[in-house]
């Protein structure tokens, strides 16, 4: 344990399983106090419990304008301030456009594009206030690389790096970092929807990660000077084909 993030306040959304509770994990052994937000409220209590007393729930539907709102009362609160927020949620969808199913788009692109960036802005003013502070995004290689089999998730991840390529150059001056993590194939439940052809060639090909990778690689960005910004770091198993 480096007691890196020792006294820093951070917020995880998505935090109750996946790449969002190994990077609550990850920060938590750096010595922060996290805020784990989730809408699925016995899971984050019983986890916050496992965690320990630096782990804070904090119960938010991230669909629904009126939870959000309430998400930063709810840390100040709870933890005091926030130095880090890391907008982790996300969904996915593969698939050909041809048969797809536009309601389920729109929860997808709901949720990785306007809750992402509705969660940011609710947290900015305070950073901007204290002159200080890390937004980060779970972005994803299909952010930068068209994946053919996932048109809808590449667009939403176009999106986010779009969004954070340019609040980075809006908040710099505010001495806030923003940048993404792109991580190739991640063992989550996120590709549950995968053909299981698909997944079982990638797991015989070496072609997915685990998430405690992508969450060593946040700490990474996190843990850089001041005066540095990771604005994209992208990670991808050894045996991936993107």
């Amino acid at each position: 344990m480096a007691n890196r993030l020792e006294g820093k306040v951070a917020a995880i959304t998505g935090a109750a399983s996946g790449i969002g509770l190994e990077c609550a994990r990850a920060m938590l052994s750096e010595g922060a106090t996290v805020a784990l937000v989730d809408r699925a409220a016995d899971t984050l209590a019983a986890l916050c419990k496992e965690l320990g007393p630096k782990a804070v729930p904090v119960v938010i539907d991230l669909l629904d304008p009126k939870s959000v709102a309430t998400m930063l009362p709810q840390i100040l609160e709870k933890c005091g301030r926030l130095d880090i927020f890391h907008a982790n949620a996300g969904a996915y969808i593969g698939g050909d456009v041809v048969e797809g199913d536009p309601d389920v788009w729109d929860r997808v692109l709901n949720l990785n594009i306007n809750a992402a960036f509705r969660t940011v802005q609710a947290v900015l003013p305070h950073m901007v206030e204290r002159g200080s502070g890390d937004v980060l995004f779970t972005s994803s290689i299909a952010g930068v690389v068209p994946v053919v089999w996932e048109p809808i998730y590449t667009a939403s991840k176009f999106a986010v790096q779009a969004f954070v390529h340019t609040t980075r150059r809006q908040v710099a001056k505010h001495g806030i970092r923003v940048g993404a993590v792109l991580p190739g194939p991640v063992v989550t439940a996120l590709i549950k929807d995968w053909p299981q052809a698909k997944l079982d060639e990638a797991l015989a090909s070496g072609a997915l990660m685990e998430a405690k990778e992508v969450a060593d690689c946040v700490i990474f960005m996190l843990t850089r000077p001041r005066n540095v910004t990771i604005r994209d770091l992208v990670i991808v198993p050894n045996g991936t084909d993107l």
